[in-house]
């Protein structure tokens, strides 16, 4: 695997244009979105969580580092991974979190400024920016031009106040992070109002519905897409509707609409 090269590469991605970063959940998953002409996948941790029958954000760091591995050999692809809160709080064990991530051969992580608490979901203002400050350095001495994604998730945890992520977003760019992701954000307006605050840094969008389309995306100034969970959600969805058929009706009619096993068993040849 030449790191270096996919690095080089998944920073050409981010420079102009508008691209789709699908989230596979193993490497299976992935060997068939890199078929399919994607020119980068990105790691999810609430579909990886969930093949460990756990909910999101219960993984452990050797897990997740485990799965970044897996997810990067899988194929030729640059890969960014989710790597959560950094699973860690002071910036000092997130540096040392990074720099264990950085040796998995992704070329980029992402790091969110999320708590995991309820009633304070998110992180300080200024640990926040000391989070990614610190993971920004941890790449630099890792000696790969790893692309480090910050991440502030307040429209997600119930603090859905667009001035306050725009004002994180912004001191997330002036840490160090190369590109920045506000999940949850849905308008036109307010994906219009993040791209021109952190410009000229790409920004990542979160689809996860059918609320917008990549041309929309595109024309608004993004530069990336990505979609979480949704794929892995896709794919439980339709497992459990024929094994609920099965189990509620002793019916196997959902099957019927299962991919034929000679055209999946070939994609893997």
């Amino acid at each position: 695997m030449d790191l270096a090269a996919r690095c080089a590469a998944f920073r050409r991605l981010h420079e102009s244009g508008c691209f789709v970063i699908p989230n596979p959940w193993d490497a299976g998953s992935a060997r068939l979105l890199a078929q399919l002409g994607f020119k980068a996948l990105a790691t999810t941790s609430s579909g990886f969580a969930w093949t460990l029958g756990r909910p999101d954000n219960h993984a452990t760091l050797e897990e997740a580092l485990a799965h970044f591995r897996a997810i990067a050999h899988s194929g030729e692809l640059p890969v960014n991974a989710d790597f959560e809160g950094g699973f860690a709080v002071e910036p000092a064990a997130v540096a040392a979190n990074v720099t264990a991530a950085a040796q998995t051969g992704v070329a980029g992580i992402s790091i969110e400024d999320s708590t995991g608490d309820p009633a304070h979901p998110l992180f300080d203002f200024d640990l926040s920016a000391e989070r990614i400050r610190a993971a920004k350095k941890a790449i630099e001495r890792c000696g790969h031009d790893i692309l480090l994604i910050g991440r502030s998730e307040g429209f997600i945890v119930g603090r859905p106040d667009l001035k306050e992520t725009i004002r994180r977003l912004t001191a997330y760019a002036a840490a160090g992070a190369d590109c920045l992701y506000p999940p949850g954000i849905r308008s036109k307006e307010d994906i219009a109002a993040v791209v021109k605050a952190v410009a000229p840094r790409p920004v990542n969008i979160l689809v996860s519905s059918d609320f917008t389309t990549v041309a929309e995306l595109a024309a608004l100034g993004v530069r990336r897409i990505s979609v979480g969970g949704a794929l892995a959600r896709a794919a439980w969805g339709g497992f459990l509707a024929a094994a609920q058929e099965i189990a509620g009706r002793g019916a196997f009619t959902a099957l019927a609409r299962a991919i034929p096993f000679d055209h999946l068993n070939g994609k893997f040849r």
